[in-house]
């Protein structure tokens, strides 16, 4: 299937950052907003597990964002979660309610992941919005979220809502050791929340469908088929949790 590519900036701060958007053109209404990990601007490194996504359906949406900023990149986040709601709005046609209809997910990779967590954690903090479901990808949650500056493990309560939480991790990631995600799974349940963990056998690029190169400092687009299969697995979790798609 044939990914559409385009560039386009989000309003942040008095200035614009960018951000792709990955479609297929299909008639699907469902999208998915999706955070790249601590490195300031790297919206490309999401854009393997990207287009898997969009082969499968939903617009993507990959912000850039900063976390060296003395915010951490919580106004970044916060910005590119409004653009994400306002495009779901627009592609929809209708006013977007609280309490209606909701199919934009919010997934993050990392450092995205904690931001991801505290957007279904803490919806008051955007207005009583929750997104269709959250996804967490190789993420540490005892460190405070960038979108909240709250630790996802400490917010954790009982589930007051319906959105469900997916998270995936590999078994063989050094970075962030899976530890990381079996320790909220077990915590969400315990409160009560829809959670469900996927753990591929592969470490913290690999989730993504990349592999670390140390030469660049970053995570490039495998070349290896099993490598690639990895990524695919992860963007079915994540479209997976998107409500079905219908044209109504």
């Amino acid at each position: 299937m044939r990914i559409v590519t385009r560039t386009v900036g989000y309003a942040t701060g008095g200035h614009t950052k960018l951000l792709d958007i990955y479609a297929s053109g299909q008639q699907d209404t469902r999208c998915v907003l999706l955070w790249h990990g601590m490195g300031p601007d790297e919206r490309d490194v999401m854009a393997p597990l990207a287009r898997e996504i969009a082969g499968l359906g939903p617009t993507v949406l990959v912000p850039d964002w900063r976390s060296d900023q003395p915010d951490g990149g919580r106004a970044h986040l916060s910005d590119a979660l409004r653009f994400g709601r306002d495009y779901v709005r627009e592609a929809r046609e209708a006013p977007e309610d609280v309490h209606g209809p909701r199919q934009l997910v919010v997934a993050g990779w990392s450092a995205g992941a904690r931001a991801a967590l505290g957007v279904a954690l803490q919806p008051e903090l955007f207005d009583g919005w929750r997104p269709a479901a959250v996804i967490g990808i190789a993420g540490g949650y005892r460190l405070p979220a960038p979108t909240t500056g709250t630790v996802p493990l400490q917010a954790v309560g009982p589930a007051k809502t319906s959105v469900p939480i997916r998270l995936v991790h590999g078994t063989t990631d050094t970075v962030v050791p899976g530890e990381a995600s079996r320790e909220l799974h077990e915590a969400l349940r315990a409160h009560g929340w829809n959670s469900e963990l996927t753990e591929p056998v592969t470490d913290h690029a690999g989730v993504l469908g990349c592999v670390y190169e140390p030469a660049a400092g970053r995570c490039l687009p495998a070349t290896a088929p099993s490598v690639r299969d990895l990524g695919r697995a992860t963007a079915r979790v994540i479209a997976g949790a998107l409500p079905p798609f219908t044209s109504a």
